[in-house]
């Protein structure tokens, strides 16, 4: 697969969108480097917006850009633009439901050597926590830079997470993101391995690896965390009897949580969550930190074949 980054598409499409739109403004705290919001500073200074290192106000900001009729993009790592700011995303932007989206790269553990002070685990539980919110995780490129499009398009507030890490591309240059739609990438029967973010290649490498030893896994990336798929969630469950997620996140909060909120209220079936569990991890190369958490090919089949063992 041809590796891609979310984060160079996602400050390439800002570029396309400003040239599109002149109420399209762009806020960052500090981090337009590493954001890549500083290609859309360079090319319309005059709607860049510097907030320095401050995420608070820069939401505060955004807030006020919004009730004036701007479409308001604002950014920093995900660790900062949930936790650091929690009171004022709820406050200033869910509440009154503004058109501001929320950005944050630098998701999960692959943030790798930055210490678990920078790996974002919770803000995904923190943004689906928000009503109003729309949560999204592209697996690659290609989504993100139509997710960030449909954003643009789609008013209210918005929580897109990015990665660090280049990932690998999983979709082609004709795939159509649309937005609360899970998207069916591999068909099997025996159980369906529900994967967002980076974990969707592995998902698939573990699908792959499963149909060696005759286990027949669908995989669906899941992007739209909220609204969830709920249809293709209990088609999985009716179809396959057996759910296994997987996601760079707490196993509290984000895509486990809401995939099963929906099939114990529809569907029950077994399910099995590969994510981090309960506990803060380490610094270390990001291939490591997903080695010791089982965020790999080897963790999701292990996961599948326990909930076949469960599956009536």
């Amino acid at each position: 697969m041809e590796v891609s980054s979310t984060r160079e598409a996602y400050g390439q499409t800002l570029v396309s969108l400003g040239k599109e739109n002149p109420d399209v403004v762009v806020l960052d705290a500090d981090l337009s480097k590493s954001t890549r919001t500083v290609y859309f500073a360079r090319e319309f200074p005059q709607r860049f917006f510097e907030c320095g290192i401050a995420e608070q106000n820069m939401m505060g900001i955004a807030a006020g850009l919004a009730a004036c009729g701007k479409i308001v993009f604002a950014s920093s790592f995900a660790v900062f633009a949930t936790a650091r700011c929690f009171d004022q995303l709820r406050m200033s932007i869910a509440q009154p439901r503004l058109n501001v989206k929320v950005v944050a790269t630098h998701g999960g553990v692959t943030v790798g050597e930055d210490g678990f002070s920078h790996q974002a685990i919770e803000d995904l539980a923190l943004a689906c926590s928000l009503p109003g919110f729309t949560v999204v995780v592209p697996a690659d490129a290609t989504e993100t830079a139509q997710v960030i499009r449909v954003a643009a398009g789609t008013p209210g507030p918005f929580y897109i997470r990015l990665s660090r890490q280049s990932t690998l591309r999983v979709h082609s240059n004709g795939y159509q993101f649309v937005l609360g739609k899970a998207v069916s990438l591999r068909q099997g029967f025996d159980a369906a391995i529900i994967a967002t973010g980076v974990m969707v290649p592995v998902a698939l490498d573990a699908a792959k690896s499963l149909s060696l030893h005759g286990i027949e896994c669908r995989v669906l990336n899941m992007p739209t965390l909220k609204p969830l798929d709920a249809e293709a969630v209990i088609l999985a469950a009716q179809e396959t009897g057996a759910i296994v997620t997987a996601e760079e996140h707490l196993q509290q909060g984000g895509l486990g949580s809401r995939v099963a909120q929906v099939v114990v209220q529809n569907q029950p079936v077994p399910m099995a969550f590969v994510a981090l569990h309960d506990a803060y991890t380490h610094s270390g190369k990001p291939e490591e930190l997903l080695d010791l958490h089982e965020l790999t090919p080897a963790g999701i089949e292990k996961a599948v074949r326990s909930i076949l063992l469960k599956k009536r």
